[in-house]
């Protein structure tokens, strides 16, 4: 079993030949409809980086397989281009947003994407150039291996090719004056869309601290607004998983672009209103609140949330504050008051302006 491509480079064979339907997924129920028999499955390189081993051998029994990688893509044009593989972002973007890339734009890094077309490809340079990274330096290669291969060069900004073929993907020496994305928590306010809904970037830092976001772990940012806490969870590593609940329609479509333009297209948008959408999702390790918190959205929630569960809220009104003292008294966590003022202009000369006090709960279940 194999793609018509990867068939078409076999000799003749005596076995029983079955060509690898499309989408994939059609393709492993005809597959295991084979368990007993010798099967031999054909795909490219490695298996096992951004390719169809585990999308296979999750459905078998071990013993029931072996696999025989082969030089992957990234190794093929590591070895054409000679660039370390260990300072080098191997990306799969065939099956995910282009805008994941989002990111990994910053001078003088280089990464390997893997890309569904050509039509893909190009609309990746203009997503590049349109970043402010026009001058990046793009290495188009196709069918890195075969008989078919090609490479070939271009910068972002001056794409020209409109004969590029599956498969391909994008080497990118990463170069110009655009906005690169901070590592740090806290990122600027003027990255996201917003309507004045928003966790402030000093508030947002203090929040993220207190959350901890580590590998792997699910985050439920209730109130979502700009989605701006749930894309900073999900940029911290990328095995993060966010879901944002968001009562406001438009809100919630601001949070699912935000999070496509940042780079974490992973952020799941859920409308509605907690705690009433909260019984049919999957249970986190840590929540956000980030405003209108109740009495009865904090008992469901200790109510429903395993031990060991990360609560961080946040209240600007003194009914939410007495809340938070009432609960903290009840069942532990910290209390802390958050006060920032920023120097603005008064009359002629300058003075501090102060924001609305923020007090932030948290609270390990």
């Amino acid at each position: 079993m194999g793609a018509k491509r990867h068939l078409s480079l076999l000799p003749d064979l005596r076995a029983e030949v079955i060509e690898w339907p499309v989408p994939f997924a059609d393709g492993i129920p005809l597959l295991l409809a084979l368990r007993g028999r010798r099967v031999v499955m054909v795909a490219s390189g490695d298996p096992f980086w951004f390719g169809a081993g585990t999308s296979v051998t999750r459905h078998l029994k071990p013993g029931e397989w072996v696999a025989h990688p082969g030089p992957s893509t990234f190794a093929l044009i590591a070895a054409r281009l000679g660039w370390p593989l260990e300072h080098t972002a191997c990306l799969g973007l065939h099956a995910a947003q282009l805008g994941d890339i989002r990111p990994y734009l910053a001078p003088g890094q280089r990464v390997i994407a893997l890309i569904r077309d050509g039509g893909a490809a190009r609309d990746l340079a203009t997503l590049i150039f349109a970043h402010g990274f026009g001058a990046s330096h793009l290495t188009v290669c196709e069918a890195v291996g075969g008989p078919r291969e090609r490479i070939r060069q271009v910068n972002a900004h001056s794409w020209d090719l409109d004969d590029v073929t599956h498969p391909v993907a994008l080497a990118i020496d990463v170069a110009g004056d655009g906005p690169a994305l901070p590592r740090a928590s806290g990122l600027p306010d003027a990255l996201f869309g917003h309507d004045g809904q928003i966790t402030k970037r000093p508030v947002r830092a203090l929040a993220m601290s207190a959350l901890a976001p580590r590998p792997g772990e699910l985050l439920w940012d209730i109130g979502a607004g700009s989605g701006s806490i749930g894309i900073e969870w999900l940029l911290s590593h990328p095995a993060c998983q966010a879901i944002g609940i968001e009562a406001d329609p438009a809100r919630a479509e601001r949070a699912e672009i935000n999070a496509s333009l940042l780079g974490a297209s992973r952020l799941r948008v859920v409308r509605g209103t907690a705690p009433e959408v909260l019984d049919n999702l999957p249970l986190p390790q840590a929540v956000f609140i980030g405003g209108g918190v109740t009495e009865a959205m904090l008992t469901r929630l200790w109510d429903m949330l395993p031990e060991g569960t990360r609560l961080v809220a946040h209240a600007v009104t003194l009914e939410s504050e007495a809340l938070f003292a009432l609960w903290q008294a009840r069942v532990g966590g910290t209390l802390l008051r958050i006060e920032l003022a920023e120097a603005a202009a008064l009359g002629r000369k300058r003075g501090w302006k102060a924001s609305y006090p923020v007090v932030q709960w948290s609270v390990t279940r």
